[in-house]
């Protein structure tokens, strides 16, 4: 049996890409578009020379061009370089994309063809895709989920040499969110403003550079109603209401899913007091991650983290409008945290 072909990564792309290893076709696809642009804009810059890319190279928008076009001019030979590089933006906006299906059954040798296709990914049941995937690269980049942002965030930073713990990385996905091309400059601001001695990021750092109070954030709001907290999280969410740019109900709601969610998991758990087998039953990378589902579970019963899920569901919908003309986000706030608090 054939093995199964590996699929691309960003990585993998890229160390082709400067290891001169390159494909007759890229299709970059996708909801985020940092990786897309990356890719792309590494191709336009360093596989032709300056002198080269005067008549070698093309770069249009997908508004501007249609398919056919794109494929007459990948037919082309090059001028005075070893390839041709033509480099579609936007290509979600191009018409009769199919086109591109006939040539990339018999793509021509010397052209690289790059398609970027941005806001949504191309059906791998498409002909153009399966075309491509034969004799190229075929990349989604995928929209990092809330879940995954501090993850990424540590891992980002310890390519780095750098640290963090798992306050900060909280208080930074939860503040900058998962646009990519923000989050790295945040990162980096960081990165540059630690001292040589001492390459850790703080909450105290975090609160400095980017803006975010370490008292008064998502992070610690989801501390107090793990405890049980009441005094501390009623503070937070009158910070919150009088400051919505720092904090709201739409930056909280899903952090709180996520942990009763899993806490709703853990009570289903063979082992669940012995931290070990609880880490793996969740699939948590550490035993600290599952020691506030051990705290949760002192403070919420089963029966009352079913009916919290069903809450969370509920001011959900109502944030978006449903069932609920009148009553502010502000107000939704106040009705959750006091139904979760008692």
């Amino acid at each position: 049996m054939a093995d199964k072909k590996t699929v691309p990564t960003f990585d993998g792309i890229m160390h082709n890409l400067k290891n001169n290893i390159f494909s007759p076709i890229y299709i970059l696809m996708g909801e985020e578009g940092y990786y897309i642009d990356q890719i792309s804009n590494y191709i336009q810059h360093h596989v032709l020379s300056v002198d080269q890319q005067a008549f070698d190279q093309t770069v249009v928008f997908g508004a501007d061009v249609s398919g056919a076009q794109i494929a007459d001019l990948a037919m082309q030979f090059p001028m005075m370089a070893p390839r041709r590089v033509i480099i579609v933006k936007e290509a979600q906006a191009m018409r009769s994309l199919d086109k591109l299906e006939r040539y990339a059954l018999k793509p021509q040798p010397k052209t690289l063809l790059v398609v970027c296709y941005k806001n949504g990914a191309m059906s791998r049941r498409s002909k153009l895709v399966a075309a491509a995937e034969k004799i190229g690269v075929v990349f989604e980049s995928k929209k990092l989920r809330n879940w995954q942002l501090p993850g990424h965030i540590r891992s980002y930073l310890t390519t780095r040499k750098v640290s963090i713990d798992d306050k900060s990385a909280a208080m930074i996905a939860d503040n900058v969110g998962a646009d990519l091309s923000r989050l790295y400059s945040e990162l980096d601001k960081l990165i540059i403003a630690l001292p040589d001695s001492d390459r850790r990021v703080t909450p105290e750092m975090v609160e400095k550079h980017i803006g975010v109070n370490k008292d008064f954030n998502s992070f610690e709001l989801r501390d107090a109603i793990v405890n049980r907290d009441v005094l501390k999280a009623n503070r937070i969410i009158k910070y919150f209401d009088n400051n919505p740019k720092v904090g709201s109900l739409y930056s909280f709601l899903p952090l709180l899913f996520g942990f009763f969610q899993n806490m709703m998991l853990a009570y289903y758990a063979p082992n669940r007091t012995d931290q070990n087998a609880l880490a793996a039953y969740l699939d948590v990378r550490s035993v600290w991650g599952v020691k506030d589902y051990l705290t949760g579970m002192r403070n919420y019963t089963g029966r009352k983290t079913m009916q919290i899920l069903q809450k969370l569901r509920e001011i959900d919908a109502k944030s978006k409008g449903l069932d609920n003309p009148f009553t502010s986000s502000g107000d939704l706030m106040k009705e959750l945290i006091f139904f979760i608090l008692h």
